[in-house]
């Protein structure tokens, strides 16, 4: 069976909020103008699916109009309903609250329905704080419901839009180089979606060598949902079938294209650093450098590394995992997480940065998903989920931690690794892709790296390390 950069704002003086308020109970919420902000095969999860483009949804990037003002009056009356929130001040919060529920309805345009996401998710904080007793207010719905994937739909959903394909495809052209001519590449997958970048790289790797014996491929993956850990959250985008039943599929898969590949599970979780899963490979190093099979390792970091605590813990752990992954002397490391910072321990300074990366996703659905399809509620959950996680939650249940690029850059160097450039041949896959998504879509080289855009903002970075 073939399955087919904004840094953090500062927290500036808001809008008098008597301003706000006086100007918004004025408009009529249908009067809202819309503003967007900003003027190959190769990479698919399991080749074969079709993409935004051929589904004929791909748009030509932002729209005309200014409606800047919206934008940033729906960004201040939530710092407001925030604070206020934090105060426990009920009767402001449900002034602004009531002002927010008429201008962004969750089927509005793209900053109204960003808006709707945040203000569900300070109702679901006042809920979990105990503060402002008197929330949620009528009308509000906190609830964030995200969709169980099967295999196929996963693999057609991630295929429509470049957010984790770029990744996949430099990735992918970064491990190629790195393990030519090795007859063993074990595979450390990291990674938030799955396993869905393996097919496609187990399909690269047969067609390099068709006259050739390619190599064998050990695919290692850290399972959280066989982590028993109370305490562990569970992540979006979810999968409906068992790492198990997904690692035959794997199996399967690679043997149609004349590949052996070896499927483990490494029950490990990202809220002790994969603890587990740093003592095994160690314990498997250890056995490699005696036997001298010319194994090359692969550590691959898709979206993952962020979820580590670190400053909810005494020890470092981010750091701690980077330099035992340094002791194991990895062939490459490939590092792919979003562009953003989203660690203040300050609310309001959370709120602002968050805000000012995550309209990009709501931005982009527009051009890839018609309004009122299953894959757009199901795209648009999963963001809702990141914003409550980041808003609503403190301590370890708060796992959306994104550092900037230059934050894992120092701590790559600190932990003595050395960035490797991407080859021109890399970058023209990446562009390749992108041609097949809407225009809006770019990418960039920042120092050795590279960098998926959105309309000239930084989303998505892609980083390639080797031992020092």
């Amino acid at each position: 069976m073939q399955f087919t950069h904004e840094p953090q704002v500062p927290p500036s003086v808001p809008v008098p909020l008597h301003n706000i308020i006086n100007l918004q109970v004025m408009m009529n919420k249908n009067q809202i103008l819309h503003h967007h902000r900003g003027s190959s095969n190769s990479s698919r999860p399991w080749p074969g699916f079709t993409t935004s483009k051929a589904l004929g949804v791909g748009g030509g990037g932002g729209s005309g109009g200014s409606s800047f003002g919206d934008a940033n009056c729906m960004e201040q009356l939530l710092v407001h309903c925030a604070n206020a929130i934090e105060a426990n001040d009920v009767t402001l919060a449900q002034q602004i609250l009531w002002v927010l529920n008429n201008i962004a309805p969750p089927d509005g345009d793209a900053n109204q329905r960003l808006a709707c996401g945040f203000l569900r998710a300070l109702v679901s904080r006042a809920a979990r704080t105990g503060a402002c007793n008197m929330l949620p207010s009528d009308g509000v719905s906190v609830s964030v419901e995200t969709h169980r994937f099967s295999v196929i739909e996963l693999a057609n959903f991630i295929d429509l839009t470049p957010w984790h394909r770029f990744g996949f495809t430099a990735a992918n052209a970064a491990i190629l180089d790195a393990v030519e001519g090795r007859p063993v590449v074990h595979i450390v997958d990291l990674s938030l979606t799955h396993c869905m970048q393996i097919p496609t790289l187990v399909d690269s790797i047969a067609t390099r060598h068709h006259n050739e014996v390619p190599p064998l491929i050990k695919l290692t993956v850290a399972a959280e949902c066989n982590y028993s850990n109370n305490d562990a959250v569970s992540l979006p985008p979810a999968l409906d079938l068992s790492y198990e039943e997904l690692g035959a599929k794997l199996v399967n898969f690679a043997r149609s294209r004349n590949i052996v590949l070896e499927f483990r599970v490494i029950p490990s979780s990202y809220s002790d650093g994969f603890a587990s899963l740093i003592e095994q490979l160690r314990v498997q190093n250890l056995v490699y450098s005696e036997t001298g099979d010319g194994e090359a390792l692969v550590i691959n970091c898709h979206m993952k590394l962020h979820h580590i605590p670190e400053e909810t813990t005494l020890l470092p752990l981010r750091t701690m995992f980077l330099k035992a992954i340094r002791s194991l002397d990895p062939t490459v490391v490939v590092l792919v997480d979003e562009d953003a910072d989203l660690t203040s321990n300050n609310l309001v300074c959370r709120l602002r940065s968050a805000f000012n990366y995550l309209w990009i996703p709501y931005d982009t659905v527009d051009t890839f998903l018609p309004k009122g399809s299953k894959q757009r509620q199901w795209y648009e959950a999963d963001i809702c989920w990141k914003i409550e996680n980041v808003l609503a939650n403190e301590g370890i249940q708060r796992v959306e931690r994104l550092e900037p690029k230059a934050k894992w850059v120092q701590r790559m160097r600190n932990a003595r690794f050395r960035s490797v450039s991407f080859g021109e041949e890399a970058v023209a896959e990446v562009k390749a892709m992108l041609d097949e998504h809407a225009a809006g879509w770019g990418v960039k080289r920042e120092d050795e790296d590279l960098v998926l855009t959105w309309k000239g903002h930084n989303v998505v970075f892609a980083t390639v390390w080797v031992s020092a």
